[in-house]
């Protein structure tokens, strides 16, 4: 079956579901070896699924903010590395396409590229910078050659690095204080991908460094200049917490099977209608639903959002991420409470869930500057 075909949500999410039970079957080998699920990634190219965020001018499905969260949750239910892994590709082109800030002919290209299997991610993560949201400036710099650009530089936790077609790198312009974005090729010389990603979390998304060396690319490649200040709402990096409910829903599923399955000599029948199995139980379902209902209506009020609309969001964005990933954390936590020391079992699926929910602290925006950002917010309103 392919996404492209099939009509209807069910039916697409019901493919989905065969997928996620796929991942879910080879994630224990990769995260084991700390290797790239390629099966996975093909496996969503194979299925038309890496296209569907493509803009229906461009003969794309163009889906909504909301669909795209509930795939990438069912993904993540099989295999987080995998689900944000492709979550960055499946939201860039996303976001291209809402805000179109790129050169048309050029977005066009990459899209007609990813309709046929080509995948894009950014690369914007340096050692000495740390998060690009902090603000700090590139140590990756971009010089004017003629009508080319030349880029050198080193970026971390590149990830999908294995098998991206395109590199979104930003760069600091050489002799100015102007920061850009860059379109580069997988196939232009000069490029390095270094295999250093060594996390115990997400092993899978081979998040490698990229080094740039004297990478050469035409001028009208120079894609996107950046501001610093008054940075844009970013609906699609909700795709990031939509990962880490999916991981979360995978350890509730694992922790009732398992409370409806253990029969211990001591009690009768199964742990299950132990009370205090059931008000861990209750305490995961509340936190999933709080979670659930937040992620999916703003994704629903961004959808239907105009551009001023969107661009009021960011407080919100950020409070969806920072609750449904603690959530995610604490889901997990509780799950492992609840099925004991045979949760830390290498064998047992939840305390991989446990490393890999915990990267989503450390995904865009953190938690410090949600809050600040909310503070700000709440202030700004009184002072109206």
């Amino acid at each position: 079956m392919n996404f492209q075909d099939l009509e209807l949500m069910d039916e697409q999410l019901e493919l989905m579901n065969e997928l996620s039970e796929r991942f879910f079957s080879r994630a224990h080998q990769v995260d084991i070896e700390g290797s790239f699920p390629y099966d996975n990634i093909q496996d969503l190219k194979d299925t038309g699924y890496t296209s569907l965020t493509v803009p229906k001018k461009y003969r794309g499905k163009e889906i909504s903010l909301f669909d795209m969260l509930r795939f990438q949750e069912k993904i993540a239910e099989g295999d987080g590395a995998t689900a944000l892994s492709i979550g960055w590709h499946m939201g860039i082109i996303k976001n291209l396409s809402e805000k179109r800030s790129w050169n048309e002919n050029i977005f066009k290209k990459v899209c007609e590229d990813v309709k046929k299997g080509s995948l894009i991610n950014g690369a914007a993560t340096e050692p000495r910078t740390g998060s690009p949201t902090r603000g700090g400036r590139p140590e990756t710099i971009a010089s004017k050659d003629g009508d080319n650009w030349i880029i050198n530089g080193r970026k971390t936790f590149t990830t999908m690095a294995p098998v991206l077609d395109y590199f979104i790198v930003s760069a600091s312009i050489n002799d100015s204080d102007q920061v850009g974005n860059f379109l580069i090729p997988r196939t232009t010389k000069g490029i390095l991908i270094e295999e250093t990603w060594d996390s115990i979390a997400l092993r899978g998304t081979g998040s490698h460094d990229l080094v740039l060396q004297n990478v050469s690319v035409p001028g009208e490649y120079y894609v996107e200049q950046l501001v610093r200040e008054g940075k844009k709402a970013n609906g699609w990096l909700l795709h990031i917490p939509a990962c880490y409910l999916g991981i979360a829903k995978a350890a509730k599923k694992y922790a009732i099977e398992f409370a409806l399955n253990y029969s211990p000599n001591s009690v009768e029948g199964t742990i299950v209608d132990l009370p205090n199995v059931r008000h861990k139980i209750g305490e995961m379902e509340l936190k999933l639903m709080e979670s659930e209902y937040f992620l999916h209506s703003v994704a629903k009020q961004w959808d239907d959002a105009d551009e001023q609309g969107r661009g009021e969001m960011g407080p919100i964005l950020g409070a969806v991420k920072h609750t449904v990933t603690n959530n995610a954390i604490t889901v997990v936590d509780l799950a492992m409470r609840l099925v004991g020391a045979r949760s830390l079992s290498l064998k047992n699926p939840l305390q991989r869930y446990y490393r890999d929910v915990r990267a989503g602290l450390h995904n865009p925006p953190m938690d410090d500057m949600t809050i600040q950002v909310l503070a700000n917010h709440a202030v700004s309103n009184f002072q109206k």
